[in-house]
């Protein structure tokens, strides 16, 4: 037999190559040029047994299922069937491929591989002059059903299967290429083999101190000696069902652990060589060396680790260089066990690791200009991988500056009596400079961390003189901007912590972070935390010592540049405990509220509870079990992490929550707490209303270090009946409870794409007016009806910080109908709720910020649409994917997942959705334009209000009205004793009077003026010139005598001979409330004055209140009579014309009085109610 196939063998292969080619030369556009172009080893496939005619065959349509983006065109058969299970056949005999522009593979001059088995795919990297692939379709020529007989070419043979010097078998195959029908088409066999000998033997060489070598020479034996082992968890418990493995070139099972975690193995030498892999399924792998000794009986003793993804604990920071420089990105990532490779990325595309040899760090070396983009690393252990934030090059061309000289427009808003003829407005052009990198003096070492960093800032001035009402404003235009060292910052994280049902709140609670306590609640609950430089990604922890809330971990984004972010923590009270029998089988319900069912159930075997120690625990068991149910919306803000999981290529991927629940489990005296072993969750299925989440709904569980979820089991259909619920379906899952102890019922969710907000400081939107640090809250919705989901659930909660160009929000939308998905969006500014564009009377798609007729896709409604008396700070929209064919749909505010570059660097003309601050009756201005929510907007000039860039410190007046009417009060504050600034404006400050409900006849203000001290160059001090300026038919009745005794013993003595003003050089001690003076520093300038103004409020040195009292701690005292109808406060003034936006300067003056009357009038039922101070504060 052999002989015969040794001769039909070579008239075989010469029959399959003569039809290769009759079949190519058939070929129209095939992929000839392509073939040239491939690497070796990558050949067509095509080869048949007979030669097939183009009419027993057929092709298939055009597929085209990826885009060359990324890494390139990948149109891969695998995934091609995945798409169209039916539409291509197991065996194609030719291919085709064309780009969208209809031009043959083989005419386009790129790189590209071709494999009857794998497909067709082209890498971006691999193109010339790094150009990236074209998009290309492809199709497929298969067998017709009716076609003759047709296999494929025989496989190669499989290797000899057995040890040297010993005979076996080998086998090679082929398959029928007939799509139906087989055995019509496809006679003889699919399966051959033939006799083999394995490799010769040769000699061992394995020397061992003990015992001999083993039969495969891998390791040494020693007969008589017995290993015994006890394997336990980090808690204790016994580690039942681990593997033990015998460390060889190829790892040999040995035994695996009982039960009680033990295990023997006969036979390993005690040498000191021999080592073992311990492995146990979500517990990194342990590496344990045999003890050496000489006796017949060894005994080892290990723990495990529970392992743990990679998390990254240092980014890649963004840099800027000059080509030709030297540059170094380090990342840095922690796991169990520890990453030990390290990949990086250039715009998306891997970077050849031995080209340049790079671990953790990664060095550049003389730059070119095509080296800018995005680098990223990915890091990665056994478990998984992780990928760090991007950080952005800046590469600059030889003789270019580094920041672009010319300023950007930026307006000021002027006070209420400085309109402007010429620009038909209250604003006023300064310009600003953008805070990017730039290229200052490099380092002489190359560092992962720039030793100084250098921003671009003004660097040119010019003092402009604004003409007003009876006065002059100079003011300080940016006229250059250059490349100088960055203001130094710190990024603060201040808040509150209450209950989610009664605003109860955390008393002197503890907050960690990276596992470390760092700070702890006040007695109304309030917090403030200075983060760390090297955080990206702020995790929190809160735990209560009262034990009345449930352990909550957040997710809190904070301003990266710098500046106080306030949030307010909503923690989720712990249900009451209940008494069970460790000794009995329990369950427990999730989710059983009014009106629900509940949507799953615990189910405890009996004898699954541990000590600490790992001792079985037998006796009555406390436990608690809490649920945050998804079907509640009122329960969104309480949800914990950011929900948020990390796939298996690194990427952070969003989780849609059908609910949380917290587990908490000690002995009957509460005095120790236990763990549980195997426990089943068991999910009813009639409470996930979409079918394809039932497919994917997984068991996790939190991981309070990174804030991420990780992945604790599948859930499978239960096949056995439940008692009297034997009639419903249910899905069950397997945990354990251990050292974790929150968990969620979740899915993976696809669907994404992202939101475009901004916020603004008043309802005129100027782009000037944009705040930066509002927290912005985007709650997704189930789908609503017709999607046969529950309308009231929510999916998802997200929070984002807006900054220089609004915010992005990720959500859940969909392409198919616009109302599938829904969400609700809020956000505040300090614990102070921001108000949303209205909806109704009037519905004005030009103040809403989105054009019409996109905008009524969205159906935009703010909450008080079909009820006014409902609050106005959120609005809901449809969550209506962009069509990419709509011109109108393209430009915001919902933008595609893959597009969210283009959200955060969209333009303000752009569509947007708004939120606004109701303007009250402040205003604030400096001399030297400064942003409060952007500390590294602080310039180092003598005139600046602040003079330190990292400690501002804040001062309050506090000055009583006796009158009628409330007023308005004016600080100007002046240089006062600096030979630098004596006589020039620093800034002026105006506030209105607030009424005592009490007496009609008093009113109170508390007036910000510029504290004493130092200025910027800290070598003198400067004593402010304060005018304290009552608007109107005012004279001075008192001044508080501790402040007046002060002045007069602190000289030199502002004179005072105008009794309609009160003139001082502001104290250089931080004064108290006996003294009606208010002073209070910190790392935020909006914090220390919302401190202080809430002192100023409440009258004392260390309270704070939302509410002004009147009599408490007062400086100075006017009286103001009413004044007659012809005279017109500057408020008036500016409510007749306030805040016209500059673009609007060709707008009448009628037009513009009218419609600032309708917008007075709004504001006059309004302004009572926010003219107060902010949430009170500790400091």
């Amino acid at each position: 037999m052999m002989p015969a196939r040794c001769w039909l063998f070579p008239l075989l292969l010469l029959e399959i190559t003569r039809a290769f080619i009759q079949g190519s030369r058939s070929q129209t556009a095939v992929l000839n040029h392509s073939v040239r172009r491939m690497r070796t080893g990558n050949k067509v496939t095509a080869s048949l047994e007979k030669n097939r005619p183009e009419d027993s065959a057929e092709w298939t349509t055009w597929f085209n299922i990826d885009h060359p983006g990324g890494n390139g065109d990948y149109e891969r058969l695998d995934a091609i069937r995945f798409y169209y299970r039916d539409r291509v056949c197991q065996r194609p005999t030719r291919m085709e491929a064309r780009t969208t522009d209809w031009i043959p593979a083989d005419s386009t001059g790129e790189v590209v591989h071709f494999s009857l088995e794998k497909g067709f795919w082209c890498i971006n990297k691999q193109q010339p002059s790094g150009k990236n692939c074209s998009n290309y379709s492809v199709r497929f020529l298969c067998p017709k059903g009716d076609a003759e007989e047709v296999w494929s070419s025989w496989s190669t043979w499989s290797e000899c299967p057995v040890k040297c010097g010993e005979r076996g078998v080998q086998t090679r195959s082929r398959s029928c290429l007939a799509e139906s029908q087989r055995q019509a088409h496809c006679s003889g066999r699919a399966q051959e083999g033939r006799r083999c000998l394995g490799n010769a033997c040769t000699a061992c060489e394995l020397s061992c101190p003990m015992g001999r070598a083993d039969a495969a020479c891998e390791a040494c034996v020693c007969e008589g000696h017995v290993l015994h082992g006890v394997i336990r968890l980090m808690d204790g418990a016994p580690a039942a069902r681990a593997s033990i493995y015998q460390q060889v070139k190829k790892p040999k099972l040995l035994t695996t652990s009982d039960d009680a975690g033990r295990f023997t193995v006969p036979g390993l030498c005690p040498d000191g060589n021999t080592r073992l892999q311990i492995t146990k399924e979500k517990y990194s792998t342990l590496t344990v060396t045999v003890p050496k000794n000489s006796t017949k009986v060894s005994s080892i003793s290990v723990s495990f680790q529970r392992a743990a993804k990679p998390s990254i604990v240092e980014n890649p920071e963004n840099k800027a260089r000059y080509a030709g420089q030297s540059v170094t990105f380090c990342c840095n990532a922690v796991g169990e066990p520890a990453p030990t490779k390290y990949l990086w990325y250039h715009n998306g595309t891997l970077l050849d690791p031995k080209m340049h040899k790079y671990n953790s760090k990664l060095g550049l070396a003389q730059l070119q200009m095509n080296q800018a983009g995005e680098y990223y690393c990915q890091a990665s252990n056994e478990v998984g991988s992780i990928k760090s934030t991007a950080a952005r090059l800046t590469v600059i061309a030889p003789g270019r500056a580094s920041c672009e000289p010319r300023p950007e427009s930026h307006l000021i808003r002027l006070p209420q009596d400085c309109f402007q003829n010429e620009t038909n407005s209250f604003y006023y052009e300064v310009g600003n400079c953008p805070r990017k990198m730039c290229a200052g003096k490099p380092d002489k070492a190359l560092k992962c961390k720039e030793t100084v960093a250098y921003c671009c800032g003004v660097s040119k001035t010019e003092v402009k003189e604004i003409s007003c009402n009876g006065y002059t404003l100079p003011t300080k235009v940016a006229t250059e901007c250059g490349c100088q060292r960055c203001v130094e910052t710190k990024s603060i994280v201040r808040g509150r912590a209450i209950a989610a049902d009664n605003g109860e709140p955390m008393r002197f609670g503890h907050i960690y972070m990276e596992g470390k306590r760092v700070s702890i609640t006040g007695y109304k609950g309030t917090f403030t935390i200075q983060i760390p430089a090297h955080v990206e990604r702020l995790v929190l922890t809160f735990v209560d010592r009262l034990q009345k809330f449930v352990n909550t971990t957040k997710v809190l984004p904070f301003s990266k540049k710098g500046g106080a972010v306030f949030h307010e923590i909503k923690l989720l009270r712990k249900a009451a405990p209940i008494i069970i029998d460790s000794t009995e089988t329990n369950e427990i319900s999730l989710g059983d509220s009014a009106g629900n069912n509940p949507i799953a159930e615990l189910e405890i075997p009996p004898h699954s509870f541990y000590r600490q120690n790992g001792e079985l625990y037998i006796g009555k068991v406390k436990a608690s079990v809490t649920f945050l149910d998804a079907r509640n919306i009122s329960t969104a803000t309480a949800a914990q992490s950011d929900l948020n999981f990390v796939n298996e290529e690194g990427d952070v991927f969003p989780l849609r929550t059908y609910g949380m629940f917290s587990v908490d489990f000690s002995d009957e005296r509460a005095t120790e707490t236990l763990n549980a072993g195997e426990v089943k969750v068991y999910l009813d299925s009639e409470q996930v209303k979409m079918p394809e989440h039932l497919e994917n709904m997984k068991l996790w569980s939190l991981n309070p270090e990174t804030g991420l979820w990780e992945e604790e089991g599948d859930f499978k259909p239960d096949k056995g009946r439940r008692g009297k619920r034997e009639e419903r379906i249910f899905l069950v899952g397997n945990m354990e409870i251990r050292e974790r102890r929150l968990f969620n019922l979740d899915v993976a969710e696809s669907r994404r794409c992202y939101v475009k907000v901004r916020a603004y400081r008043s309802e005129h939107f100027q782009p000037s007016e944009q705040i930066k640090g509002a927290v912005v809250n985007l709650i997704n919705m189930e789908p609503e009806a017709g999607f046969a989901s529950n309308p009231r659930a929510w999916g998802r909660f997200d929070s984002v910080i807006t900054g220089t160009n609004g915010a992005c929000l990720p959500a859940f939308c969909d392409g198919q109908k616009p109302d599938a998905y829904s969400a609700y969006v809020t956000a505040s500014l300090g614990g102070e709720e921001l108000e949303a564009v209205e909806s109704a009377p009037k519905f004005n798609p030009n103040r809403i910020g989105v054009p019409q007729p996109y905008l009524n896709k969205l159906d935009y409604k703010r909450t008080d649409h079909d009820d006014p008396k409902i609050k106005k700070t959120a609005f809901r929209i449809n969550l209506a994917k962009p069509t990419p064919n709509a011109a109108e749909e393209t430009n915001g505010p919902i933008y595609a997942f893959e597009n969210l570059r283009e959200c955060e660097e969209a333009p303000y003309s752009a569509a947007h959705f708004r939120f606004y601050r109701v303007e009250g009756d402040r205003y604030d201005y400096n001399t030297v334009p400064f942003n409060e929510d952007d500390p590294m907007s602080w310039t180092d000039d003598y005139l600046a209000w602040w003079p330190k860039p990292m400690e501002f410190r804040a001062c309050y007046i506090k000055v009583k009205i006796n009158g009628p009417q409330e007023v308005n009060v004016r600080a100007r504050n002046m240089g006062g004793t600096h030979p630098k600034t004596a006589g020039q404006l620093y800034g002026i400050r105006d506030v209105r009077s607030i009424r005592d409900m009490d007496q009609p006849s008093l009113s109170t203000a508390c007036l910000e003026f510029k504290c004493s001290g130092m200025l910027y160059d800290q070598d003198r001090v400067d004593r402010t010139l304060v005018k304290i300026i009552p608007q109107g038919s005012c004279r001075r009745e008192n001044v508080n005598s501790m402040l007046h005794e002060y002045l007069v013993n602190h000289l030199p003595l502002a004179v005072n001979n105008d009794t309609s003003e009160y003139t001082m050089l502001a104290p250089l001690d931080p004064l108290g409330h006996n003294y009606g003076i208010y002073t209070v520093t910190d790392q935020d300038p909006r914090t220390a004055k919302e401190i202080a103004l809430g002192r100023c409020f409440d009258g004392t040195s260390d309270g704070s209140s939302r509410v002004m009292k009147n009599d408490v701690g007062v400086a100075l005292t006017f009286t103001c009579v009413e004044k007659e109808p012809r005279q017109t406060s500057i408020f008036q003034l500016g409510q007749r014309s306030s805040g016209t936006p500059l673009r609007e300067g060709t707008e009448s003056g009628r037009q513009l009085r009218s419609s600032i009357r309708d917008r007075s009038a709004r504001r006059v039922s309004s302004s009572r109610s926010f003219r107060r101070a902010p949430p009170p504060l500790e400091q």
